[in-house]
């Protein structure tokens, strides 16, 4: 593997809020709040209760079949409103691209903060990637906030540094993890935990000899396949030289083969050699759609890590990767910082990300 180009300058961190501070919540994918108040109330009660901070909803954070256009101006005011220090997502959804022709990225960058959202948010965090400013994958109202019995402590702790405290912070691997969802519209859901089981650790391909570090850049893998198609927020193949690739799956359980054919298709635009290192999220291998068994769920991740090796020795032979991380459609789940740094250090068997 030819020597990756020098990483570029990072992005710029927004200021962090404070305990006491108000942040917005609104909803650009999908207005599911609306459907479902119980995980979404409860998310904003632990914002306040647990972080301190004083969630702020906006028009369309409940509606359902809210225009792009309605969606836009909630982030629009939402940035632009002093007052507001932070923004999180309530959830995802599968069209916040068509949100994007409607933002003013000069609007957002005269107002930078913190925007926090992951799966469908992935269009957005990119959208910012390209205004120069570093957003946060992962954490949404609904579903970390809003966790069943309590937060997990890993993924607060995560949240917390993600929040309040600039500066390296090295993730760990969890032991145990949960893959099944419980329904939202059931009370009895929201009484318990979810049950935790033994997971994999970390897997290290080709790790190399020295740690790798560069600007987190990556997302939801089916979203990204989106932003492709519509040749949206995806620059050159040089703008990500030397930057950290990191990737994940959704409960849509896409087929291994078509993870596979999205990784291709990175590669034969010439993406994927340009990053130093992948970091690849634990697969989400349950949906109320296909409750897979044990058996079912361990041959269902064993066959897209396979994929994403094939894509790797086509396309980026010798590129050190990490799977099993715990970012994206996981339980716990821990922030990446979408165009913040990322330090790789395969001899060590280490990940690092500065908050």
């Amino acid at each position: 593997m030819d020597a990756p180009e020098p990483p570029p300058a990072p992005r710029q961190y927004p200021p962090k809020p404070r305990p006491g501070d108000h942040v917005a919540v609104i909803s650009p994918s999908s207005g599911l709040p609306g459907l479902f108040p119980l995980p979404y109330e409860l998310g904003l009660r632990r914002l306040e209760s647990e972080f301190g901070l004083l969630p702020v909803e906006y028009p369309a954070t409940r509606k359902m079949g809210a225009s792009p256009a309605e969606r836009a101006a909630d982030l629009h005011a939402a940035f632009a409103d002093p007052d507001i220090k932070a923004v999180f997502a309530s959830i995802g959804g599968d069209d916040q691209i068509t949100v994007l022709p409607h933002l003013d990225r000069e609007l957002v960058r005269a107002h930078p903060k913190p925007f926090f959202g992951y799966s469908d948010n992935t269009s957005l965090l990119a959208w910012l990637w390209n205004a120069g400013i570093v957003g946060f994958h992962g954490a949404s109202v609904m579903v970390e906030l809003g966790r069943p019995g309590a937060l997990h402590p890993r993924t607060a702790d995560s949240l917390r540094a993600a929040l309040f405290s600039p500066g390296p912070y090295e993730l760990t691997a969890p032991g145990a993890s949960n893959d099944v969802s419980r329904p939202w519209d059931d009370p009895g859901t929201f009484a318990s935990e979810p049950v935790l089981a033994p997971c994999d650790d970390w897997s290290w391909r080709d790790p190399g000899r020295a740690a790798v570090e560069g600007a987190a850049w990556g997302g939801n893998l089916e979203v990204l396949s989106w932003l492709l198609m519509a040749d949206r927020e995806i620059g050159p193949p040089e703008a990500y030289a030397g930057c950290v690739l990191f990737l994940e799956t959704s409960e849509e359980l896409p087929p291994a083969e078509e993870v596979f054919r999205i990784l291709r298709c990175m590669g034969e635009r010439g993406l994927l050699r340009q990053f130093s290192a992948l970091l690849m999220g634990r697969a989400k291998s349950w949906s109320f759609r296909r409750p897979l068994g044990r058996e079912d769920a361990a041959a269902y991740r064993r066959a897209q890590r396979e994929a994403v090796e094939r894509a790797l020795d086509a396309y980026a032979p010798g590129m050190p990767a990490v799977f099993d991380v715990d970012l994206g459609h996981t339980d716990p789940q821990v922030v990446i910082p979408y165009g913040g740094v990322v330090r790789v250090d395969g001899p060590a068997r280490r990940i690092t990300v500065t908050y």
